[in-house]
């Protein structure tokens, strides 16, 4: 099986966020974007490192990505969340599409959804 065809086969068993289900699919996420690329796990768990700002005249100026070191970062970034967005269900797209940064988005899915499940369970007892 060539590079490609094992992509195709990775992406058709992606691992779907379930609202009940967080850390199981908190688990299968993170097997399955170590199993593509090592580093976008690493940006996922240390947030992003772009933009770079700087204090240029008493204010905070963001730098623009010049290097190829920061382009690949920036698309490492990039990468990181979209993989995250693609396992979460369309009725919580919205909710989440705001958030840029992949770590602030994880973190979000889990206080959101976690939540949820608590308030669920709450209303069950009651």
């Amino acid at each position: 099986m060539d590079k490609d065809s094992a992509h195709v086969v990775a992406a058709s068993k992606f691992p779907m966020l379930k609202p009940d289900e967080y850390k199981i699919w908190r688990m299968r996420i993170e097997q399955y974007i170590q199993m593509i690329d090592y580093a976008l796990w690493e940006v996922i768990e240390n947030g992003a490192t772009l933009p770079i700002t700087k204090v240029i005249e008493g204010g905070m100026t963001e730098m623009p990505i010049t290097t190829s070191k920061e382009k690949a970062q920036r698309r490492l970034e990039l990468k990181a969340r979209s993989n995250l967005m693609m396992s979460i269900p369309n009725e919580h797209q919205l909710k989440f599409n705001s958030i840029k940064d992949a770590k602030k988005l994880l973190e979000a899915v889990k206080r959101d959804l976690v939540g949820m499940q608590l308030q669920r369970r709450l209303k069950g007892i009651s």
